[in-house]
């Protein structure tokens, strides 16, 4: 038999014959974010743990995706006209509307509720950029600005109109003393931004810091 929910399961005991599990003692270590280390520890974030349940559902032809909900990676698996979503974090197992209600005020408040935007679908590209992002985040918890610039660097080799990465691109150079290089960041967030219907606010507030940058290079 397969069906939906057996295809949950397999999943869940794919996850426990090769003892991964999500790392919820050590949560906040960079290696949770990164894929090679994930696979050597058998530990991991929400975020990676899905993407080494999404590669191995795929591999088998299923018809699995990252969703958009905040603060916890999620999946959802189809199959035969039923969807389940499951959380990769904790053995693939399902969650229900109640669960994710509860997880969803963990991390956005108590006056948090679900909206449809929560069970959207991701892209893969997304899916990596949210992998990315908690390297960048815990570097500059860290008050590391340099070691979170790169990782901007990396993400714009493969997010290259992401207008959020270039302004946060111009601030840490600009930050880092990197005038030169920051100020091209800029230009170039004004450039897409402005194509992609950024607000008036953000541009305008884009180009005083672009001046300022300026008169520190003159």
């Amino acid at each position: 038999r397969d069906g939906l929910p057996e295809r949950v399961a397999a999943l869940g005991r794919l996850l426990d014959r090769h003892g991964y599990a999500g790392d919820s003692e050590t949560y906040e270590d960079l290696q949770n974010a990164n894929l090679v280390r994930v696979i050597d520890r058998r530990r991991g974030l929400p975020v990676s743990l899905g993407i080494l349940l999404m590669s191995a559902a795929r591999v088998q032809g299923w018809d699995v995706l990252g969703l958009n909900f905040p603060g916890h990676f999620l999946l959802r698996l189809d199959h035969a006209g039923g969807r389940q979503i499951i959380d990769p974090f904790d053995g693939a197992s399902p969650r229900g509307p109640r669960e994710l209600r509860d997880m969803l005020k963990q991390t956005a408040g108590l006056d948090a509720e679900l909206t449809p935007d929560h069970y959207a679908p991701v892209s893969n590209r997304e899916v990596l950029l949210r992998l990315q992002n908690n390297l960048k985040l815990r570097h500059l918890s860290t008050d590391q600005p340099d070691k979170a610039l790169a990782v901007i660097e990396d993400m714009l080799l493969f997010a290259p109109e992401h207008i959020g990465l270039w302004r946060e691109s111009g601030l840490l150079n600009a930050h880092l003393g990197k005038l030169t290089a920051g100020i091209e960041a800029f230009e170039t967030f004004l450039r897409i931004g402005q194509a992609r219907g950024a607000s008036p606010q953000l541009l305008d507030h884009t180009r005083t810091l672009l001046r300022q940058l300026r008169g520190r290079l003159n």
